[in-house]
């Protein structure tokens, strides 16, 4: 019988807890990136370019090509690759220079 890897290291990880992303409830894990935790969820982008609208997501997942930038608790311009997904977040999709969906989080 095969042991995952966590029962063969002994880790015993807390709980799961809810973020939500434009409204929809979504559960992640501890240690999760926020980009870990929407694509998770089934969800590929939540930004749109500045020019064209054209919808983007996690690219790298290092931190360095800014293609995840989300608005994170009404904070825009956030690379959601490199946020910790903590219980209660608020991920809205950022559009353009930081504006989330509701006009919200201009920079």
């Amino acid at each position: 019988m095969a042991r995952t890897p966590a029962e063969l290291v002994g880790a015993r990880p807390d709980a799961p807890f809810e973020i939500t992303f434009d409204g929809r409830r979504l559960t992640a894990r501890p240690g999760q990136t926020v980009a870990a935790a929407l694509w998770a969820a089934g969800i590929l982008a939540w930004r749109t370019t500045r020019t064209g609208g054209r919808p983007r997501g996690a690219f790298c997942g290092i931190g360095q090509c800014y293609d995840c930038l989300a608005t994170i608790n009404g904070r825009p311009n956030r690379r959601a690759c490199l946020v910790p997904a903590r219980p209660g977040d608020s991920i809205t999709t950022q559009e353009g220079h930081g504006h989330d969906r509701r006009g919200a989080g201009t920079v």
